[in-house]
């Protein structure tokens, strides 16, 4: 699925929201957190969506990594704020929505995770280097790959239609290996 603006990506969409349960803890616990703490708070968990806005828009595969990565150590240093704060007694009261931050921010590292492994193995390069050739060799490409893969599963169809014995041994040995 292609996405016109980072605004919806169901990652920063989560990555607002650990923002905003995050504000919502701030306002609730006041000064039951240190000032210094709550700055870091307060950065970290707005990293995570910003970092993934300032990557969308930099129009390189190369540039998006690298800001999906600083986003996922956001999300990370959120979560372990998190687990630091559900160890403090003065924060009992609001334990239940630190447990929910926490969650929110490993779902917001799984999906950057995830996303960062699909586009390390991505041949596109990014908006940048776009252009009506790089398009159409691009989609002739995926066409080609995907007519030898409906070939390979035709051909193993037949294969797999044979009389057992050496012969249709053989020929599933190739077309699996197609």
């Amino acid at each position: 699925m292609t996405y016109q603006s980072f605004e919806d990506l169901p990652v920063w969409q989560e990555a607002i929201r650990l923002a905003e349960l995050s504000e919502d803890l701030l306002e609730a616990a006041g000064q039951a957190i240190s000032r210094g703490k709550q700055d870091q708070l307060d950065r970290c968990s707005l990293s995570v969506s910003n970092n993934i806005a300032e990557g969308f828009e930099r129009g390189s595969t190369k540039e998006l990594l690298a800001f999906l990565y600083i986003a996922r150590g956001s999300a990370g240093e959120t979560r372990s704020m998190m687990r630091f704060f559900a160890r403090r007694p003065k924060l009992r009261p609001w334990v239940e929505l630190i447990e929910r931050i926490a969650s929110v921010a490993e779902s917001c590292g799984r999906q950057l995770r995830a996303w960062a492994d699909s586009l390390q193995n991505s041949d596109i390069e990014g908006q940048r280097h776009l252009n009506d050739k790089s398009r159409d060799e691009y989609g002739k490409r995926k066409a080609e790959e995907k007519r030898r893969e409906n070939f390979k599963q035709t051909m193993l169809k037949h294969a797999q239609a044979m009389p057992d014995g050496p012969q249709k041994d053989a020929q599933l040995r190739k077309w699996e290996r197609y």
